[in-house]
């Protein structure tokens, strides 16, 4: 599998020309003010659409149809608790940031609960930033890698290069922009797939989508109260609290509420990125679902798929890569294994020359655009939750640039090292990123924490985390064999583990409500409650 000349021309003028886009917004962002916020100008569509483009990353482009392909329909469930996360969003936590004119998403932690808890949120976001920088660049590197031959280590240090530079010359506009471009390209090339997947289907599409359907490819999953499996419910609670993080508590997502040019726009924002992702998450696994029957009507394609796949498996183990050994490895190969190269393998090999180049570009630039938001979130936390807090209270606001600029190009060196380090140990960057989820389990109840009820306090926040981390990493560790023992199997978790978040969250409000009633309160008041 490997792109054309004419489509590596075409992706590598596209992402030039993202970047130079990118690059255009530095006559704009030379003040704080503009770096972090946008000037607080922009329209509520442009945020809206890049509040999609963060869910519609590289890894849902070739993800989710991949599940859909190995699958079902099950992970779609996750879309349908938008509506509900937005509803609240919109009605609390966006007037909340807002009316607060704190651009940190944990500033108001401290007021709240303290130092402490405003230092646990940061060292958690910053945490889960980094080990979500390493996957995207790495999981990028090795499709890129795989499509043209390039080495993964110069794929990597490119990507975190072009990333940073047009960070660090846009900021947050500059992120802005480019996720609004990135979106509508995806959009629209997902339409063009399934077009062309329809007009090349082997068999009528009655008899594809039939052949689908008694195979209950189209199945939403069970629908009992089982909370060990990946039910209908276990799946749509995931989806509310997860999205409820990323509303309420994300960085990312905060800072881009400020960029809007009024509350209407913010609020406006918010629901035009969670309505418009429903759609068009249905249209990814729509095409997953039509490329399952375009394969499997398609034996030579199929048998072409997983020769390549078996090869590349052998390769990365070292194995000898001989007719047997391939014939082997392809006999172990099931629908799973193969959905997330399906999609890879259909552009390159059946869309028109030069439409595959400009696909391929715009997943490798949708995960620039994912990097770029954590980069400037990144940068804005560390101005604001970690030089200004405990560095420098009292600087001035020409040291303010000097700082964004130094933790934009700091944590992309983080990021592009941390991505380089998983081509050679990928496990010990795999444990990282379970392990910054654990800590970062802890915010979303920390946060609904202190809006449940005014009377917990300090004291009684932290005994809630305290107590409530060691939970979520106890309903995390126990469900991963390379981690959990055989012989503790009695003390394994029963839970499945979309249920992590929920009963980790759920849990940290009960024990902090609890110790509540115990615990003294704050020896003096805290900002909210003067």
């Amino acid at each position: 599998m490997q792109l054309p000349l004419l489509d590596i021309v075409v992706m590598l003028i596209y992402l030039a020309g993202v970047v130079a886009f990118g690059c255009w917004f530095a006559r704009r962002s030379g003040d704080k003010e503009h770096f972090v916020a946008a000037g607080g100008s922009l329209p509520g569509w442009a945020v809206g659409l890049s509040i999609f483009g963060t869910y519609l990353s590289s890894n849902t482009f070739l993800g989710v149809p991949g599940k859909a392909y190995g699958g079902n329909w099950n992970s779609f469930v996750f879309s349908l608790s938008l509506p509900i996360a937005a509803f609240i969003a919109v009605k609390f936590f966006v007037p909340f940031y807002r009316k607060s004119k704190q651009i940190s998403a944990y500033h108001h932690l401290e007021d709240r609960f303290g130092p402490w808890a405003r230092t646990y949120a940061v060292g958690c976001y910053l945490l889960t930033q980094v080990a979500r920088m390493a996957s995207i660049l790495f999981g990028v590197a090795l499709g890129l890698s795989a499509l043209t031959g390039w080495d993964l280590h110069w794929i990597i240090i490119g990507t975190g290069v072009l990333v940073t530079l047009y960070t660090l010359m846009g900021g947050i506009e500059a992120v802005i922009w480019t996720d609004v471009v990135q979106s509508i390209v995806l959009m629209t090339g997902a339409v063009a797939i399934l077009i062309v997947a329809w007009a090349t289907m082997p068999v009528s599409l009655s008899e594809a989508y039939g052949y689908a359907n008694e195979l209950d490819k189209f199945s939403l999953g069970d629908a009992s109260l089982d909370f060990t499996e990946s039910t209908i419910l276990v799946v749509f609670l995931f989806g509310i609290f997860i999205n409820l993080t990323n509303f309420g508590i994300d960085q990312s997502f905060v800072q881009r509420y400020h960029t809007a040019s009024s509350d209407k726009a913010a609020k406006r924002s918010v629901w035009f990125g969670a309505l418009l992702y429903i759609p068009i998450a249905m249209l990814f696994f729509l095409i997953g679902t039509t490329l399952f029957a375009y394969y499997e009507h398609d034996q030579v394609s199929l048998n072409s798929l997983r020769q390549e796949i078996a090869q590349r498996n052998l390769r990365e183990r070292g194995d000898e890569v001989s007719d047997n050994a391939i014939a082997d490895e392809m006999a172990e190969l099931d629908a799973e294994a193969i959905g997330d190269n399906v999609l890879p393998h259909f552009i390159v090999n059946k869309l028109p020359p030069g439409v595959a180049g400009l696909l391929v570009a715009a997943i490798f630039a949708a995960a620039m655009s994912s990097i770029d938001t954590s980069l400037n979130s990144s940068a804005t936390v560390s101005l604001e939750d970690i030089w200004r807090r405990f560095i420098s209270p009292a600087a001035v606001d020409t040291n303010d640039m000097r700082v964004l600029y130094g933790a934009t190009i700091f944590w992309g060196l983080i990021g592009t090292t941390a991505g380089l380090a998983m081509i050679g140990v990928k496990s010990v960057l795999d444990a990282w990123w379970m392990l910054s989820g654990v800590f970062a389990g802890a915010q979303l109840g920390l946060f609904l924490l202190g809006f449940a009820s005014k009377r917990v306090g300090s004291i009684a926040a932290a005994i809630a985390v305290t107590v409530g981390t060691p939970l979520i990493l106890w309903l995390t560790v126990s469900t991963e064999p390379e981690y959990w023992p055989t012989d503790w199997a009695a003390f394994k978790s029963p839970l499945h583990g979309h249920m992590v978040v929920v009963v980790g969250t759920i849990g940290i409000i009960v024990i902090g409500a609890a110790a509540s009633m115990l615990a003294p309160r704050n020896s003096g008041p805290t900002k909210s409650d003067e």
